[in-house]
């Protein structure tokens, strides 16, 4: 069911991209001289406070931490699926604040094979970042950006493969055992990349939160992503 659920979210953003740049002449920010769009205009048709978009692309996670077994671990990928919002800060630069809400998978692995565990921690996540639109010329612009982010626990297994268990992430029905806590927040960096209405960019995330049960082991997601999308 889950993987259902996630390739028909790929598909759904994925085919409405093509109706985005088809329509994308709708927005307030649509210069007519350039044919691009033009965030220092004003406001979006599609979002009267700003600029608005989504976002899909993998995540490539791990742990750091004071406990060998979770510092040790390998990393884990994942999805990320992002919808944004910005607006500007300051009618002379073009300096942006960016927030949303994302679903983010995030993890590590250790071991490999029959002596394999895995830790999947799957959160839904609100970043806030000041972002920079630099426009290189009419059509690509470079959008740099850092903040952090918030994130909530919503889901996600720890699955030993050498006694074939498994058990809730963030529950605790398996007292003694690997589990975390739901609450996450950190350090978002990156860059973006805008070419008309389509969208890219590369981050990373470095919690700053300790997210293990443990009292004395402080353990921290780590996670970097590459994503694609639109901004309409």
């Amino acid at each position: 069911m889950k993987k259902k659920i996630i390739l028909l979210a790929i598909a759904s953003i994925l085919t409405s991209i093509p109706m985005f740049g088809q329509h994308f002449r709708d927005s307030k920010y649509y210069n007519q001289n350039t044919g691009r769009l033009d965030y220092n205009k004003g406001t979006s048709y599609y979002c009267p406070w700003g600029y608005a978009g989504l976002r899909i692309g993998p995540s490539f996670s791990s742990f750091s931490s004071d406990y060998s077994m979770y510092d040790s671990a390998g990393g884990q990928t994942g999805l990320n699926l992002t919808a944004v919002t910005g607006f500007k800060l300051t009618s002379s630069t073009p300096l942006y604040l960016e927030s949303g809400l994302a679903y983010t998978e995030k993890g590590a692995k250790d071991g490999s094979g029959r002596n394999k565990i895995e830790y999947n921690v799957n959160y839904l996540e609100v970043p806030l970042v000041v972002k920079y639109i630099y426009n290189v010329d009419d059509d690509i612009s470079i959008q740099p950006f850092a903040g952090g982010y918030f994130a909530c626990g919503v889901g996600g297994k720890i699955k030993d493969y050498s006694t074939r268990e498994s058990w809730s992430a963030f529950g605790k029905d398996k007292p003694g055992l690997p589990r975390f806590d739901r609450w996450d927040s950190g350090l978002k960096l990156g860059c973006g990349f805008g070419y008309n209405v389509f969208y890219a960019d590369v981050n990373v995330e470095i919690g700053l939160a300790n997210i293990s049960n443990d009292s004395f082991d402080k353990t921290r997601n780590l996670a970097f992503s590459v994503n694609f999308g639109v901004n309409f």
